[in-house]
């Protein structure tokens, strides 16, 4: 299993502020660099979400850890254990069509939570990769959304 703890231990530590700036401080610079810089988060690989705002209509984009699954992507809306569960969340469960980019690549997806059995097989897949995951579970009072993104 690889070792994740500095970087799960970093995040937490951030003050939400902190966290939402450098997310917006890592968009250009992946897309500059088409993922060869910010494109992990230690031994995960990251890509950018860009969703629909519920409330602006607004594109926004995200970088977020993922699991590729076949065809499709496994993003976990964690906020890196945060009370506040992250905007992009809220976004896609208000309209799921989006947009991810991956190391310049550009696919649209749809997104749906992920629920039960499937849930659990998830979470536990996306574990084996980053188990920071868990460390956020821990941390947060809230239910942590595990979003399929599918081709469409």
């Amino acid at each position: 299993m690889p070792k994740n703890t500095f970087y799960s231990r970093l995040s937490m530590a951030m003050p939400d502020s902190w966290l939402k700036a450098t997310g917006k401080l890592n968009v250009p610079i992946y897309r500059l660099s088409r993922g060869r810089i910010f494109g992990n988060v230690g031994t995960a690989p990251v890509l950018l979400l860009t969703s629909t705002g519920r409330r602006s209509g607004q594109k926004r984009t995200a970088p977020v850890v993922f699991l590729a699954d076949g065809e499709r992507y496994v993003v976990i809306g964690s906020n890196a254990g945060n009370v506040r569960t992250p905007a992009w969340s809220y976004n896609l469960q208000a309209n799921p069509d989006a947009e991810i980019e991956l190391r310049g690549a550009h696919k649209r997806v749809r997104a749906r939570v992920a629920e039960g059995d499937e849930r659990a097989e998830l979470w536990r897949k996306v574990n084996e990769m980053y188990e920071g995951f868990d460390d956020y579970d821990a941390k947060t009072p809230r239910d942590i959304a595990v979003f399929v993104l599918e081709p469409r």
